[in-house]
């Protein structure tokens, strides 16, 4: 059994439909996505309307929640105020050029998606199963990641958030953060998606990177006079 999870599209609709088309020539039972369609990209509705279409199981993301309902900030941690000032462009322009009935299909986003394959309990969730926008990163302690996996009393515990993808085995449970589609942050512009294979004895993890037009999405960005050029800086050089 193998299956095909991403998270964090941001509303590329290039990076998503690169990623989509990857993942139907892969040889998986099920594809699922972790969240986070929306914010910073310039196609919201379009990225929410492929979903849909496809009807790919989707769990809600902060930003998802942010826009669905109408919030002022998207609950990201920032480093600064400038990236504050910048997050509120994109929570302006993505509420804006997104539609009442997409922002209806936001806020009815389960906040987990939990499933079994072959024994294995697998809980899919944007942060964390504690709060929409807790990051679990690859060095998080072992502590919390057993607190967690605990809560939802899971076997494999999926993710994303952080944008950075790993896999931690934690004895003989496992945390996956699938990283980023659309606004990736291992330092090339790729999107980044994970197939997981389970067998009796395993679980194999491969991250996959999908090139995709980079350059179409940078540039609508900087003609839009709302969203900051930085966003197309950073989706070029992975850093988001």
């Amino acid at each position: 059994m193998r299956i095909a999870v991403f998270a964090d599209v941001h509303s590329n609709y290039y990076a998503l439909q690169a990623v989509l088309d990857h993942i139907a020539y892969q040889d998986v039972n099920g594809v699922y996505c972790a969240g986070d369609l929306v914010g910073y990209g310039p196609h919201p509705d379009e990225v929410i309307d492929l979903l849909r279409k496809t009807k790919i199981p989707t769990v809600m993301g902060n930003y998802d929640d942010a826009i669905g309902n109408d919030r002022l900030i998207c609950g990201c941690d920032y480093k600064d105020e400038k990236e504050m000032k910048l997050a509120e462009r994109s929570i302006e322009f993505t509420s804006r050029t997104t539609s009442k009935d997409n922002k209806a299909y936001l806020r009815e986003l389960p906040f987990e998606i939990r499933f079994t394959v072959q024994g294995r309990r697998v809980t899919v969730v944007h942060g964390s199963p504690r709060r929409l926008n807790e990051y679990l990163y690859a060095d998080t302690p072992e502590d919390v990641f057993k607190e967690c996996l605990a809560e939802v009393q899971a076997d494999v515990l999926v993710c994303g958030h952080t944008h950075l993808p790993y896999h931690r085995q934690i004895g003989d449970k496992h945390v996956v953060n699938v990283g980023s589609v659309g606004k990736p942050k291992q330092g090339n512009p790729n999107a980044v998606y994970a197939v997981l294979d389970f067998d009796q004895n395993r679980l194999g993890v491969s991250f996959i990177e999908v090139p995709y037009d980079v350059e179409a999405t940078a540039r609508l960005i900087e003609r839009d006079p709302v969203l900051p050029n930085e966003f197309a800086e950073k989706i070029r050089l992975g850093t988001a």
